[in-house]
């Protein structure tokens, strides 16, 4: 089954690391890919721009409202994602825990939903 693994940080904390501290969290990404890669498991898997970056869009009453930033105000953010086909949801939580970030932030699973869409 696919899931999303949504990683979810404080932007502060990553910035407030050093560029070693940095680094080693990054090498521990490269081996989690390099062994969901091995596995048959990696789907994708990319960070994201910081939430200053980021633009809502919604829609009312057939209007589009565009707003900077994202949709609500907290302390994690989303930061980065994977998409990883895991036997089930306890094979998703070992890969989850071994999501650097899991450490200081906070991993969502989310099964990904397979979407019929009428011809």
């Amino acid at each position: 089954m696919r899931y999303m693994l949504l990683i979810y940080s404080n932007h502060a904390e990553w910035e407030a690391l050093s560029e070693a501290e940095q680094a080693a969290v990054m090498r521990g990404h490269a081996e989690l890919d390099a062994d969901l890669k091995r596995a048959g498991k990696y789907e994708t898997c990319d960070a994201l721009a910081p939430t200053t970056c980021a633009t809502t869009v919604r829609v009312r009453s057939g209007k589009t409202l565009v707003a900077d930033g994202p949709f609500a105000e907290t302390r994690e953010q989303l930061g980065g994602f994977y998409v990883v086909d895991a036997r089930d949801l306890d094979d998703a939580i070992v890969i989850a825990s071994r999501i650097p970030t899991a450490r200081s932030g906070s991993i969502e699973i989310r099964p990904i939903a397979e979407i019929e869409v009428p011809s």
